[in-house]
């Protein structure tokens, strides 16, 4: 979580210099969710079956920002 401390008009983050969530991808063909850092690192979370990738898809939803969350686009 970043901490935000206010000191008149200037924010200060806490936290700034850690690596963060830029954006998520979900692909469901291939049962993949792409997560892509602030830093440039690219981390792919492969499930070994449906019940897993809806496990992972459900934790995705309910902890990614909604404005870095999209889904690839279907061939």
């Amino acid at each position: 979580m970043k901490e935000k401390f206010k000191y008149g008009p200037l924010i200060y983050n806490h936290m700034e210099d850690e690596e963060y969530l830029m954006k998520c991808v979900v692909d469901p063909l291939k049962k993949t969710i792409y997560l892509y850092s602030n830093e440039g690192d690219t981390k792919e979370v492969v499930c070994d079956n449906t019940e897993q990738f809806m496990n992972v898809l459900n934790l995705v939803r309910e902890t990614c920002p909604e404005g870095r969350l999209s889904y690839a686009n279907p061939l």
